[in-house]
């Protein structure tokens, strides 16, 4: 156990700690995707590519230094106050730390690879949206949602549908390994053409098809049903949600497919 950034931090993925020479480290992501590639090789610090992910043409999202690339939602060019940069060296994360801005990427994706650590405080309740366009007041109006939760302590953690992996409100995840709170988890989002998998620690715990009539009776029959754009966009940016919860996120990356 090591005092890294606000409270205890364990770099951990499906479970497993390591300590070496005093610094945290995080271990090989798991196996295949099933529509994407090979989890990416994690290089030996945080926040930077490995020779083979940048050759794999993966990008950072987050530099590790700066905001660069993000905006608060709906207000593209302005400066982001509500998040931060926190830590010292390579242990640096990106944190939420007061209400007010969902972090936007500046850019589009539409088919892609998405990889990050989160870690959430007690109590928390965050998230990834993908496939956001910024034409309504908040970005669940149009972008699906990877769910980012303290399953233990937050009253949505008692609903699969609502926990931790799930397509938020809609497919629970199956089988997952959640580390708790003061932990981080690895997690993956992959989207290609109208497929869609939730990856969480390793391991595969929700897909699901987009745009089909399941798919829209799923809809119909959810919280979303009065809202007629979520879920068709077929291109967007990704949104880490401001849900007034202390989070943290570092190695996010990405690669268009």
């Amino acid at each position: 156990m090591r005092q890294c950034l606000g409270g205890f931090v364990f770099w951990a993925s499906a479970g497993t700690l390591l300590v070496a020479g005093g610094a945290c480290q995080k271990p090989t992501p798991g196996p295949v995707a099933s529509i994407g590639t090979p989890a990416p090789v994690a290089p030996a610090q945080p926040n930077t590519l490995s020779a083979s992910e940048s050759a794999d043409g993966w990008k950072l999202l987050f530099d590790g230094q700066t905001l660069a690339g993000w905006h608060p939602y709906g207000k593209a060019g302005a400066a982001v106050t509500e998040w931060k940069v926190e830590g010292e060296g390579n242990e640096r994360v990106l944190a939420w730390t007061t209400k007010g801005a969902d972090l936007t990427s500046d850019d589009d994706y539409a088919n892609f690879e998405l990889s990050l650590d989160w870690k959430i405080s007690e109590g928390g309740n965050s998230g990834v949206f993908f496939h956001v366009t910024e034409d309504h007041k908040f970005p669940w109006e149009t972008g699906p949602e990877m769910q980012i939760l303290d399953d233990e302590r937050h009253g949505d953690g008692k609903n699969p549908k609502t926990s931790a992996g799930a397509n938020y409100a809609l497919d629970p995840p199956v089988d997952k390994t959640l580390n708790p709170v003061g932990q981080w988890n690895t997690a993956r989002l992959i989207v290609n053409g109208d497929l869609v998998e939730h990856w969480l620690n390793g391991k595969k715990v929700v897909s699901y098809t987009l745009w089909n009539d399941a798919w829209k009776a799923q809809v119909a029959a959810s919280k979303f049903k009065g809202m007629p754009d979520y879920g068709v966009r077929k291109t967007g940016r990704i949104v880490l949600q401001d849900h007034g919860n202390f989070v943290w996120f570092r190695n996010i990356k990405i690669r268009p497919l």
